[in-house]
């Protein structure tokens, strides 16, 4: 064996070395690596005008050549295998494409394919069934996208191997680049397009049509995602994506709070996210022990849709702070990036609103002249066949003797056209009649289709000459896909959504602290035990005291304000203090407008009964306290009531109570009724009704609620609003001076 070794190694022949060629790497880069990126950029990843990629519109394609517009569903397998014809990328590549694109997925507003069977869901990692199992077809708005494409709206290339033809684009009658969202990342290049609502889109490009400086957020609100969710507005970023096609808009999930059940419901997410990666979030926050108001977190989607459930510890719990606070720890609020790069003519572009509406409006009006002058075509053919039937009209029987005495069958179409006076392919047409059409009727019935001919071409020709006639038929075929197809938006828009508040964790359980609130506006929170007595309190000179009593820490905080604003805290958001010290001064605490104070104080555990307030010019008004409850991080409502005329008095009523309200004005009138006589309002910033009139220059000072009974109603018991001012003073004067003082 050695001695075998030995011979092999001295008979192997020595090979020179490979040789070395210098070459510039820009030119390596530009032969090798150009093609393959200008491939990926037009060929894969970035959609173009109609709003497709090619991998989408070669499936879209291949199942409008099976007649799965009309027809029963066919197996997935079945159309994954024809597509391989357009699209070699392998059946699970196309497979996936399809997924996306069902009904069952839900990744679109507007599904192009009609699905039964399982086909996961997009707000779920959910796998699909193998394609074996599922069954689609196209779905009926399919019809805008391939009417047309028959007449030649759109050019026909070769496929891969030159054995089909498949169309460059695909002629759709809406702009559907701005309906279906689309995402790709190519080399160097992406593009993120986010979908907005299809009848937004609609009466947008017919504004623009009509007025190219239309302002497109009169009819485009924002994006609209089909797993819904809300999107908080802000408009200098809406004002960019449609300026630049570039930005992001911030999504953030819906829910419901079940009291009985002491539950969050999460019920719709944003469209970039998913249900398992919320939940895993949630999951580890409370394992880390962040949320320890939280007692378990559990999927319960089913086949009615997402359901995300959140258990609370305690049902005095506020869901809203816990929502609030999840919204900024986990994808419950996403962001979705804007980036719209579009392939227009094979060039990347990237656009706005306005100037992907515009291009889309000449790839319409392109594919409409297209499909008019197809018609034409066909119209002016069949003209000319009707020109040369009606010649030989008046002598039927000459053109039979022509035929019948030719004796050889090539040199019938001559003679027809010798003796006839017509050309080829009128004469071939003419030859083509059956024996049993060579009667009077059959051709006068063919004739007569003349003189519509002749109307109809001249109208195609007229539309076709003018662009004016070619935009009106664009409009009329929007306003009937808007009609037609049209949906109702399933993103919510929240408008000044307040983000920049800061919540401290969900006390762990229910304590209960004696809080103080002054004139002047200082605010304390004191432990129970530091509680002995009033005297203690320590105030500034000339301020005191207007409320003082024990209040939960998971109660909600509302500071009524002289600007007609209201500010919202919790008891949690204050550290305690001493009686012997000042307290948190409001204004600087909750961040007050400058000079703006406090009129009147009150802590709510639950949004219930109502809320009365009385005004200088006598009016008086009474409304849900519900109207205050808010979600998320908001902690100032404005306007909160009526700024009309300043605010004298407060009275929170609870469900069902009546209290006998009591009105002084400067100049010594009074007024006395109860307070159900003023109507319910159903807003906040109602400006109620005239409880009491008033002469020239007076104006109500005080208004004093108090439980009914407590004061002597005397002749005033009977008495209707608006009450005159009366010179009447119910209350003793020396027994109840303090009730007099607000």
């Amino acid at each position: 064996m050695r001695k075998a070794r030995k011979t092999l190694d001295k008979g192997k022949v020595q090979l020179p070395p490979a040789p070395i060629r210098e070459e510039n790497i820009t030119d390596t880069l530009r032969e090798n690596y150009m093609p393959y990126s200008m491939s990926v950029i037009v060929s894969r990843a970035i959609p173009e005008i109609d709003g497709f990629k090619p991998a989408h519109r070669k499936l879209l394609y291949t199942m409008y050549q099976m007649g799965l517009l009309e027809g029963a569903r066919t197996k997935s397998a079945n159309v994954v295998g024809a597509t391989m014809k357009l699209n070699p990328h392998g059946d699970a590549a196309i497979y996936e494409t399809m997924v996306r694109l069902t009904r069952g997925n839900g990744a679109l507003l507007h599904p192009f394919v009609d699905s039964k069977g399982s086909f996961g869901r997009k707000y779920s990692k959910m796998a699909y069934a193998a394609a074996r199992y599922t069954e689609v077809k196209l779905d009926p708005i399919c019809n805008e996208i391939f009417t047309g494409i028959k007449a030649d709206a759109v050019d026909m290339v070769d496929n891969y191997d030159g054995q089909l033809k498949e169309p460059v684009l695909l002629p759709t009658r809406f702009p559907n680049i701005l309906v279906s969202p689309n995402t790709g990342i190519a080399v160097g290049l992406a593009s993120s397009i986010c979908s907005f609502n299809l009848r937004e889109v609609c009466e947008t490009t017919i504004a623009l049509i009509r007025d190219p400086n239309a302002d497109i957020f009169e009819t485009l609100k924002a994006p609209d995602f089909s797993t819904g969710g809300e999107l908080l507005y802000d408009r200098a970023v809406i004002e960019e994506i449609y300026r630049t096609g570039r930005g992001s808009v911030k999504l953030r999930a819906k829910w419901r709070y079940l009291k009985d059940d002491a539950c969050i419901e999460i019920y719709e997410i944003p469209y970039s996210t998913d249900v398992e990666t919320i939940q895993e979030a949630i999951f580890k926050l409370v394992k880390d022990g962040k949320y320890k108001e939280i007692s378990d977190v559990r999927d319960e989607t089913d086949k009615e849709g997402l359901k995300l459930v959140i258990d609370l510890k305690y049902k005095t719990i506020d869901p809203e702070r816990v929502m609030a606070r999840l919204m900024k720890d986990t994808p419950l609020m996403t962001t979705f990036p804007c980036n719209f790069n579009v392939l227009v003519g094979g060039t990347p572009r990237l656009m706005g609103v306005r100037e992907i509406l515009e291009e889309w409006h000449a790839f319409r009006r392109e594919c409409l002249k297209r499909e008019i002058f197809h018609e034409l075509s066909q119209k002016r053919d069949r003209l000319h066949l009707l020109q040369g039937l009606q010649k030989i009209l008046l002598d039927i029987d000459r053109a039979i003797a022509i035929i019948r005495h030719t004796a050889e069958e090539s040199q019938v179409v001559p003679n027809l056209m010798d003796g006839f006076d017509i050309d080829r392919i009128q004469a071939e047409y003419i030859a083509e009649i059956r024996l049993r059409h060579l009667n009077r009727e059959y051709i006068l019935k063919r004739t007569a289709e003349t003189e519509d001919l002749e109307k109809t071409i001249a109208d195609l020709e007229a539309i076709l000459n003018s662009s004016r006639r070619q935009d009106t038929l664009i409009i009329r075929q929007l306003e009937e896909i808007a009609k037609k197809y049209g949906i109702d938006r399933k993103t919510e828009v929240l408008y000044d959504v307040d983000e920049s508040a800061e919540f401290a964790p969900e006390p762990e359980k229910e304590e209960f602290f004696h809080v103080a609130m002054t004139r002047e506006g200082y605010f304390k929170k004191i432990p129970l035990l530091s509680i002995r007595v009033a005297d203690e309190q320590k105030l500034k000179d000339g301020d005191r005291i207007e409320f003082s009593e024990q209040v939960s820490t998971f109660a909600e905080l509302l500071f009524f304000t002289d600007r007609a604003q209201v500010y919202k805290a919790r008891l949690s958001d204050f550290e305690s203090t001493k009686a012997s010290a000042l307290g948190d001064y409001i204004p600087a605490k909750l961040a007050f407008d400058e000079g703006e104070k406090v009129l009147w104080f009150l802590p709510v555990m639950e949004f219930s009964g109502q809320i009365f307030i009385a005004y200088e010019n006598g009016k008086c008004v009474r409304f849900p306290l519900e109207v205050y409850r808010t979600k998320g991080k908001r902690k100032k409502l404005s306007p909160a009531f009526s700024d009309l005329s300043p605010a004298v008095g407060f009275c929170h009523l609870k469900s069902g109570e009546v209290r006998d309200i009591f009105l002084q004005t400067y100049n010594g009138k009074s007024a006395l009724f109860k307070s159900a006589l003023v109507s319910e309002k159903a807003t906040r910033t109602s400006a109620g009704i005239q409880a009491m009139t008033l002469k020239r220059g007076d104006r109500v000072r005080q208004m004093i609620a108090v439980e009914a009974g407590d004061l002597s109603y005397a002749k005033c018991r009977k008495i209707k609003l608006p009450t005159p001012g009366v010179i009447f003073n119910p209350i003793d004067p020396e027994e109840n001076q303090t009730k007099l003082e607000f």
